[in-house]
């Protein structure tokens, strides 16, 4: 297999749990490497089995796993190949989640509730990994729930150059789904020359999943193409009933961004049909064809992924790859 060595002293290994081998291939490409050989089944019973099919002591391990459904399979499926990788003799383990397990489970709404964010940080700590890497993080606190380093990283720029391409800056309004992401429309706004920005008021049932109904837009969207932002889609009601809303405020266009693609069912048809004049998301989760429509553009993560990697490999600059906003 061939290695990326450095200084004859370290060598960087980058392997991948079944969840998404497209991405898998896709950052081996960008890094020049191949990927770990894996042997990876399950018992009939469910019990996950995964052993590297080569050496790991006492080299660098980058263990790359995405999160779609069934995200359980997947983390618990992580979680045993850091421990193969621990007991392997691996100098350093980095977990790589591009889409972070349970991140909206991230604080105590209500009596009784579990932080179950942390939990899946304290997981991977006991399993044996040293560093997480993820992208676009929920909410930033996150970070603080791992005993040790973190580095978030940003699918803004790719989002917004591609943005960029199809709508010049002065038309644009950066719109946030809702309050708790304005620090991030801000970050947008920056990104497309100073647009102004504009949030989407909701209301939303703690007691049901899934359920938040949106309520009027403040700020001027009228006449404007409206950059609707958020980290993910999941069932796709609240960011259409925003489409919705700015529409009725007199939107011209509005287009929607996001991270990560969830897109659990209904999704795909409320976008197709929600009246965005586009869908930009990223590869952090797979997107079958069946969950594919004609206004969703799919943009690669692998790039960021891999300079990320390469970065802390060498020990430089994760930070510098946003330009200080990191």
């Amino acid at each position: 297999m061939d290695e990326i060595r450095l200084s004859g002293e370290k060598t960087l290994v980058l392997a991948s749990g079944r969840a998404h081998p497209e991405l898998a291939a896709e950052i081996a490409e960008e890094l020049g490497t191949e990927l770990l050989p894996m042997s990876a089944y399950d018992f009939a019973n469910g019990e996950l089995y995964v052993r590297s099919s080569e050496s790991v002591r006492g080299k660098d391990i980058f263990l790359l796993q995405s999160h779609p459904a069934p995200l359980n399979n997947w983390l618990m499926e992580q979680l045993i190949m850091v421990d193969s990788m621990k007991r392997a003799s691996a100098k350093r383990i980095t977990v790589v989640s591009p889409f972070y397990p349970y991140a909206r489970q991230d604080k105590k709404g209500r009596g009784r509730e579990p932080i179950s964010a942390r939990l899946v940080a304290d997981l991977y700590k006991a399993a044996g990994a040293d560093r997480i890497m993820s992208v676009d993080l929920h909410t930033a606190q996150i970070q603080g729930f791992f005993d040790g380093p973190v580095d978030h990283l940003f699918a803004v720029p790719l989002l917004a150059e591609h943005i960029r391409s199809r709508v010049t800056e002065d038309e644009i309004t950066v719109v946030s789904p809702d309050t708790g992401r304005v620090r991030v429309a801000e970050q947008w706004a920056e990104r497309l020359g100073g647009a102004p920005l504009a949030f989407v008021h909701k209301t939303r049932d703690v007691t049901q999943p899934n359920k938040a109904a949106s309520k009027q837009v403040v700020g001027h969207v009228e006449g404007r193409t409206c950059v609707l932002i958020d980290d993910m889609i999941d069932t796709g009601g609240t960011i259409s009933g925003a489409v919705k809303v700015l529409k009725d405020a007199g939107a011209k266009d509005v287009i929607i961004a996001a991270t990560h693609a969830v897109l659990s069912e209904p999704a795909s048809e409320r976008l197709a049909n929600c009246g965005a004049r586009e869908i930009v998301v990223t590869n952090t989760l797979p997107i079958p064809e069946e969950k594919r429509f004609e206004a969703l553009t799919v943009l690669s993560i692998a790039p960021i992924l891999a300079r990320a990697i390469k970065e802390v490999f060498t020990d430089g600059s994760v930070t510098s790859l946003f330009d200080g906003h990191a």
